[in-house]
């Protein structure tokens, strides 16, 4: 009677393991067919025609052989519009992080000084990180006119709520040991965060809008299609008039810019580090 009920026992389990396998099996099989359907769906959506490619390709390349030699008349307009396009991301990623320390302090559940904002300051970040700062340049362009200071807002908007973001993360991982001593003393929470947490985060924060500035140039480089100034607006009237010989001048000037500012921006984060 025991061993009957002892295989019994061991048949069960052996019966229930079964089941979990062949349970977690389909399971696997299921998420695999729900993966390939998205990308069967998404691949639908956005129209990939891999023929379109292969016939295009010959086209591309006679609009790269007429693109030889560049030209370089109008260097100085090109290295001038390429300052712009600098200064509208060093400006704009300095204001958004300048707008970014203080809206951090909100956004981080640890530390704010005012809980209550806390779920309203994400969304507003969250609002600011949703919309792209070539959408943020296209509406100012409306309210401002033309030229880099359009840009030059899109880019802090648009910055400003990613930073933050970033910031705020950061400051939620910290210990708060050096915060409360200084609260101890009897110094307000926006004390102690200015003198004991921000000095602590603060070469992440120098890091991080390296990182955005670094980002912003090459972003910056696409706004001026919307009239907000920058070598991108030469970019677009090459393209417009066809000219590749202009147009090839000012790709090769663009990723001369960026490699150097990704070197330079590279070095300084190390030496932060």
């Amino acid at each position: 009677m025991n061993a009957g009920s002892a295989a019994e026992s061991a048949l069960g389990a052996l019966d229930a393991k079964n089941r979990a396998w062949t349970a977690r099996r389909l399971s696997v099989w299921a998420v695999v067919a729900a993966v390939l359907v998205f990308y069967v769906v998404c691949w639908r959506l956005a129209q990939v025609d891999p023929a379109k490619l292969a016939t295009g390709l010959p086209k591309l390349g006679h609009w790269l052989a007429q693109s030889w030699p560049p030209k370089l008349d109008e260097l100085p307009l090109f290295l001038q519009r390429i300052a712009e396009t600098v200064a509208m991301a060093a400006i704009g990623t300095t204001v958004a992080t300048l707008l970014a320390v203080p809206m951090a302090v909100l956004a981080s559940r640890n530390i704010t000084p005012l809980p209550a904002l806390y779920y309203p300051a994400r969304w507003f970040l969250n609002a600011l990180r949703g919309i792209d700062s070539f959408v943020f340049a296209l509406l100012f362009v409306a309210a401002v006119g033309l030229g880099p200071f359009a840009g030059v807002i899109g880019i802090a908007l648009h910055t400003w709520g990613s930073a933050a973001k970033l910031f705020a993360d950061h400051m939620e991982n910290v210990t708060l040991g050096p915060l409360e001593a200084v609260e101890t003393t009897g110094s307000g929470r926006l004390t102690a965060v200015a003198y004991a947490l921000v000095p602590d985060v603060a070469p992440v924060m120098l890091s991080t809008t390296l990182f955005w500035w670094e980002f912003n140039v090459r972003a910056s480089t696409v706004l001026g299609v919307v009239g907000a100034g920058g070598i991108g607006q030469e970019l677009k009237n090459s393209m417009d008039l066809l000219d590749f010989p202009r147009l090839f001048t000012i790709i090769v000037l663009i990723l001369i810019v960026v490699t150097a500012l990704d070197q330079l921006s590279g070095w300084l984060r190390r030496k932060l580090v």
